[in-house]
């Protein structure tokens, strides 16, 4: 069973969910859910992708390795085209 939950939406935007609710044939409250759903999504992303590069970061400080720009997009590139490539070599500043 959901919780219910009680926003205050300023008028024009409860105007704009209502205009785009009737042309989808969808209710305002299902639009909301997946407003809701998708920003929640996003910022669960965006909290992977920042320990991500804390992490890398660490690495870093801990290996003192990094790879060359240039060489991390030829492998890039090749891995897109191939489906594999080797790995660069890493490179100490």
């Amino acid at each position: 069973m959901s919780a219910t939950t009680t926003i205050r939406l300023p008028p024009e935007l409860r105007a704009r969910l209502a205009v785009l609710a009737e042309q989808t044939g969808r209710s305002v409250h299902s639009l909301i859910v997946e407003a809701v759903e998708r920003h929640a999504d996003y910022e669960e992303q965006v909290r992977l992708l920042v320990l991500d590069a804390r992490a890398a970061d660490a690495d870093i400080d801990r290996l003192g390795e990094v790879y060359k720009p240039a060489d991390v997009h030829v492998w890039a590139e090749r891995l897109a085209a191939e489906g594999a490539a080797p790995e660069p070599t890493p490179w100490r500043p």
